[in-house]
């Protein structure tokens, strides 16, 4: 079982300003949510989150007693031009509005596109379900099902879950602290190896939301 689990609020996130490579902490308002949801958070026998501190600081929070696995290519898009913009400060930008037309698909001016970070978050998720291990090659996870939990950005959980649950990108949003859980099957070569054809995301649930 798999809990992807969006980090908590950040200023840039109060703001809603356009956060990505900007590597900013946790706002005070954004830890005592995640202190407060702490109870009520899914147990996990592993945990994984991305670089940035904002992930690393929730993970911290959420899952005290786990030490949490970085996966690098979990970082949050790359925004480019309009890192720390919020819409209103966008909203002359003629290339920000081409951006809006193509409903999100274009790249981000002096950034990353929408297909290239969806590639390197699977290539994370691959890394983390080696990680976790599975058992004789060509089968199914262990009997004894794993529970992970990971504290990512709101991309990557629209990356991952639309790839691999069905839907499309934008179906998968969250606010901050919320995110949701699901079962990942897959097989594996000869060489214990995840087989990325086989991969899927059944029993997609929202988690609760932090009000």
């Amino acid at each position: 079982m798999l809990f992807f689990i969006r980090h908590g609020e950040t200023p840039a996130n109060r703001q809603k300003r356009y956060l990505g490579k900007t590597d900013e902490p946790l706002s005070p308002e954004g830890r005592a949510a995640l202190l407060a949801y702490r109870k009520d958070c899914p147990p996990a026998d592993f945990l994984f989150t991305s670089p940035m501190l904002r992930c690393r600081q929730s993970a911290a929070l959420l899952y005290p007693s786990l030490s949490g696995r970085v996966i690098r290519q979990w970082e949050e898009i790359d925004f480019g031009d309009f890192e720390g913009k919020n819409y209103r400060e966008l909203a002359d930008s003629a290339a920000y509005q081409a951006w809006i037309d193509s409903g999100g698909t274009l790249p981000f001016p002096g950034g990353e596109s929408r297909e290239a970070f969806i590639g390197r978050c699977r290539e994370g998720l691959l890394c983390c379900l080696q990680m976790l291990g599975s058992k004789a090659p060509g089968q199914n996870l262990p009997e004894k099902r794993i529970s992970a939990a990971l504290i990512v950005h709101g991309g990557t959980v629209m990356a991952l879950l639309s790839s691999y649950g069905g839907g499309s990108y934008f179906d998968y949003g969250c606010k901050n602290g919320d995110g949701y859980q699901c079962l990942a099957e897959f097989c594996t070569d000869a060489r214990g190896n995840v087989r990325e054809d086989t991969l899927r995301f059944t029993g997609v649930e929202a988690l609760w939301a932090i009000t």
